[in-house]
């Protein structure tokens, strides 16, 4: 038995992954050293009205959430959408959150105009909250940017993971709770 381990090991890395495992794959390089022992927290669908926009994903070191520690949370979208109407969206959301520095807000906006890519169905994009407080932001397990503002993380992850929430069902599913 202890002989066939590393002969499962090698056929999982070579066998082809459904997306949403081989984005947990690539984004564990990264992981591996900012949140070993990644545990799944919770996830949900959003949906809005009859259609469903994307499924949600948080982890964190112990598969507990704690707003102090980093965790990463995936959206695998279900529908396309463009890259300016998520960065778009995002900003609204961060004023929901109770911010009200426009010029904060604008930068920050600008930055994830430059950041969000456009995405069709089955992309997964990641936001990981490090341990410095960062936000990292994946595509498909492959970064495409950062932003380096604490306040930009709270604010940002306060959109699914705040008690501000416009989805607080969403919000119940992700850390865990029972609703």
């Amino acid at each position: 038995m202890h002989n066939l381990i590393p002969i499962l090991a090698i056929v999982c890395w070579v066998l082809p992954w459904p997306q949403s495992v081989r984005a947990d794959a690539s984004v564990s390089l990264y992981l591996q050293k900012q949140l070993s022992g990644a545990e799944l927290v919770g996830e949900g669908r959003l949906r809005i009205m009859v259609w469903d926009i994307y499924d949600a994903r948080l982890w964190s070191k112990n598969g507990v959430y704690d707003v102090k520690l980093p965790f990463l949370l995936e959206l695998s979208y279900l529908r396309p959408i463009k890259g300016h109407e998520i960065a778009d969206k995002s900003a609204e959301e961060i004023r929901r959150q109770g911010l009200k520095d426009e010029i904060k807000i604008a930068a920050w906006h600008r930055q994830l105009r430059r950041i969000m890519p456009n995405v069709e169905k089955g992309v997964t994009l990641s936001g990981f909250a490090n341990a410095e407080k960062h936000t990292v932001f994946f595509r498909d397990g492959v970064e495409i940017g950062r932003i380096e503002d604490p306040d930009f993380t709270k604010y940002f992850f306060d959109i699914w993971l705040g008690p501000q929430t416009s989805h607080p069902r969403l919000r119940a599913q992700l850390t865990g709770q029972k609703r």
